[in-house]
């Protein structure tokens, strides 16, 4: 039986498993196979790689599965807010955490630290979606029991679905999928205008949108939110009394079927993490709560915890791991005192360099980890 009290090793592993694929791992492979000649590495490039639309990569999972995490801490720090417990508190938390986080995201953008009002957009990040996702997930699980949160999450797939099949404007929507004609970019555009990543403004005065861009935000808030959602549920088993395995089976066949519904789905609505598909929300969550299963049984049933602390140096400073990943060129430093070697090491430098960034986050994190400092938002 687990000691709900305590921190749950699986879910800080599995956190940090995420996190090592984002900055560390796929960062080195693709760097060292593009060095290595891509075209050897084709199949092993597409793993590590987003699908241009349609379909789902291994890759496609890791900002699903960041949201995931997000609300599968909810049950284990919202708890106490629950039947209307301190409100005034739980209301400040919260809003202090989506504040941090977007601000966060505008950061990791490149946007807010450009100091050029051109490029201010407001929602077109990660942790934005998490700050959404948790917001409407953290709500609902403090003030609602999970019967409801399960008719909400399905009302909310149901009807992102709804809007998407059958609402029409301007040539945009009525049951289009395509990048540039489904309803949730006309929202985005007409929402967010100017302040839409990748937009600008032409010598008419008229807004131009990025003809590369096409991540849909607001209206996928909602399908944001049923990820975080489908996390507290993970979360909620992970706190229950039942016994280990039990645990394990439930994770495993919720997955199962989740995986199942998604890809079945797919065949009227297609699977396409840009703009977070109800079939997209169901296939990855599918695919988390298959990982839960497998971490929960790992790290918490059979207690193996050979490699936990590599992963807890980035599951419990994640948050820090990805912005410090993102935002500073430790890539930069490396050249400065490796820049002799490119002479004789030739395409293989940028994987140099490349690892070099990897090596200096980790001892960051694990100079963090050392000393028990964690950022937390």
């Amino acid at each position: 039986m687990t000691n709900t009290k305590q921190r749950l090793v699986s879910l800080d592993a599995l956190r940090g498993f995420d996190l090592f694929i984002l900055v560390a791992l796929g960062p080195l492979v693709l760097s060292f196979t593009q060095a290595a000649g891509p075209e050897h590495f084709e199949g092993l490039r597409a793993a590590f790689t987003h699908v241009d639309w349609e379909g789902f990569s291994p890759w496609d999972l890791i900002m699903p599965l960041f949201v995931f995490m997000a609300g599968a801490s909810i049950p284990f720090a919202l708890s106490r807010f629950r039947n209307g417990a301190n409100r005034a508190l739980l209301a400040r938390r919260l809003v202090k955490r989506v504040l941090l986080l977007w601000l966060l995201g505008m950061v990791v953008q490149g946007n807010l630290l450009s100091l050029d009002p051109s490029r201010l957009y407001l929602y077109t990040n990660t942790l934005q979606a998490i700050a959404a996702g948790y917001l409407i997930a953290a709500l609902l699980f403090t003030n609602t029991r999970v019967r409801t949160q399960v008719v909400v999450a399905i009302l909310l797939l149901l009807g992102y679905w709804a809007a998407m099949e059958f609402v029409t404007v301007g040539g945009y929507g009525g049951g289009s999928y395509a990048p540039e004609s489904n309803l949730a970019e006309w929202i985005d555009r007409t929402v967010l205008g100017r302040f839409r990543d990748g937009a600008g403004v032409d010598e008419a005065g008229q807004v131009v949108f990025a003809p590369w861009y096409h991540y849909t935000w607001l209206l996928s808030s909602a399908t944001f939110g049923v990820t975080a959602l489908t996390g507290v549920f993970a979360g909620s088993i992970a706190r229950t009394s039942w016994a280990g395995m039990r645990k394990v089976l439930v994770y495993a066949g919720v997955g199962v079927a989740m995986v199942a519904l998604g890809w079945l789905w797919d065949l009227q609505m297609p699977v396409i993490k840009t703009i977070w598909t109800s079939s997209m929300v169901l296939v990855s969550s599918g695919y988390c709560f298959l990982l839960m299963a497998v971490f929960y049984f790992v790290f918490d049933v059979c207690h193996l915890h050979f490699g936990v602390d590599f992963l807890r140096v980035y599951g419990m400073n994640s948050i820090t791991a990805y912005v410090i990943s993102e935002v500073v060129n430790f890539r930069g430093v490396a050249h400065s005192v490796l820049h002799g070697l490119e002479q004789y090491v030739g395409d293989y430098y940028a994987f140099i360099l490349t690892l070099s960034q990897v090596l200096i986050v980790f001892l960051i994190l694990r100079t963090m980890y050392k000393h028990g400092v964690y950022v937390k938002v």
